[in-house]
């Protein structure tokens, strides 16, 4: 089993080798400032996050869930909403 990792060879890596960070876009890909503001990078934040919790549910709700296809726990969070609307 440890026959392959035989075959690897340790990779050096020498100090002197790093790339100069004054050439290219290193730093133009680091945080952007407005002022005293930083500007926040990729997906913004939701206004209302959803809770992470776990809850127990039968077997069989769930095998009908996950048969629809990807995004199954958005369906029983439609579900539940709809139940929620109905119940007052």
């Amino acid at each position: 089993m440890n026959e392959s990792k035989k075959n690897l060879k340790p990779e050096w890596v020498d100090p002197d080798d790093a790339p100069d960070l004054s050439q290219g876009d290193w730093f133009e890909r680091a945080d952007l400032y407005h002022g005293d503001t930083l500007i926040q990078r990729g997906r913004p934040k939701m206004e209302t996050p959803k809770i992470s919790t776990t809850i127990r549910l039968d077997a069989d709700i769930i095998e009908k869930f996950r048969a629809q296809g990807p995004k199954w726990q958005t369906r029983i969070n439609e579900a539940l909403r709809e139940w929620l609307k109905r119940a007052g």
